[in-house]
């Protein structure tokens, strides 16, 4: 009885633990929200350029649908410059200003070509 309990208590973690996990499937890479513009970019350019105009069309992370100068999970080194704004998910490790768990009417729209 106390090994089943055992095993129970450790199945119940794992599964815990898969559902926290970063590289679990979500609903953002799931279904896309058309406003992203990330359908626009190759498949193969999922990263900006390095040198690209910040605010531009061109700055673009399509594996995360936001801007690449403001891409937290690319660039982690901007993560204190959106905790000391203010502008941070400590629950989801993401700035807030982009996090659609807690804001799921957000729209982060990539800007049209040729800005």
């Amino acid at each position: 009885m106390k090994i089943h309990l055992i095993a129970l208590a450790i199945g119940a973690l794992a599964l815990g633990g898969a559902a926290c996990s970063r590289e679990a499937p979500s609903a953002e890479k799931a279904a896309p929200a058309p406003t992203t513009g990330a359908a626009e970019a190759p498949a193969n350019a999922a990263h900006a350029p390095k040198d690209v105009r910040p605010g531009s069309h061109e700055d673009w992370c399509g594996e995360h649908a936001v801007p690449e100068s403001q891409c937290s999970r690319c660039n982690p080194e901007l993560i204190p410059a959106f905790k000391a704004t203010g502008d941070w998910c400590a629950e989801h490790g993401l700035p807030e200003s982009q996090c659609l768990k807690c804001n799921p009417d957000l729209k982060i729209a990539r800007p049209p070509k040729g800005s």
